[in-house]
């Protein structure tokens, strides 16, 4: 099985994302996989000043490292995601003092604002990506009656589906040109919530 997502159980972790620009660095740094500042700025349309504050704030926590051996000229530092580095988080570990309740409510939110925005944003620009990749392209909702038990068990099943797809594209990169020919970064979301009509 793939390696499993770093749980954040620490309340100021957390908080490194309740800030919006932090969870945009955070997806840009992804997609790039290594920039610097300058480059983020220009993409988040954010200050270089701004952007930088923000990356260290992220390193801080462990979320990002700096990518030394990018550096041509030692002037600019580049950046990457923590390189064993995907994280993920529970109601559980925060929602039992006020504090804990109000950042896990941002940080959730901020997530949404952002993951919504990144799909809106390829509904926009889907027909300059070809017919092969909106052919591709899903977006599903199902509705399932389940217990809290059975949610719990679902998403860790998703979570692992989803860490082999993670590591087979790892592989293929890692190998051989051809193989990661044609390969872009791809979003997937997912919720699985209760909810009364």
């Amino acid at each position: 099985m793939g390696r499993e997502p770093e749980r954040i159980t620490e309340l100021e972790q957390l908080k490194a994302f309740i800030h919006p620009l932090r969870i945009e660095l955070y997806r840009l740094l992804m997609a790039a996989r290594t920039a610097t500042a300058s480059h983020l700025a220009e993409q988040a349309g954010e200050a270089v000043s701004l952007v930088s504050y923000h990356l260290r704030k992220l390193a801080e926590h462990g979320f990002i490292e700096e990518a030394a051996e990018q550096g041509r000229d030692g002037r600019e530092r580049w950046w990457r995601v923590s390189a064993e580095r995907s994280f993920t988080f529970r109601s559980a570990d925060f929602d039992d003092t006020p504090e804990g309740t109000a950042a896990l409510t941002g940080v959730t939110r901020e997530l949404l604002t952002t993951r919504t925005r990144t799909y809106l944003n390829y509904l926009d620009q889907q027909a300059g990506w070809g017919r092969e990749w909106t052919r591709a392209a899903f977006s599903s909702e199902y509705t399932v009656r389940l217990t809290a038990g059975e949610l719990q068990e679902l998403a860790e099943e998703i979570g692992a589906f989803v860490r082999r797809w993670r590591e087979r594209a790892e592989a293929a990169e890692a190998g051989e040109e051809t193989e990661a020919a044609g390969r872009e970064t791809v979003a997937l979301h997912l919720y699985g919530f209760p909810f009364r009509p």
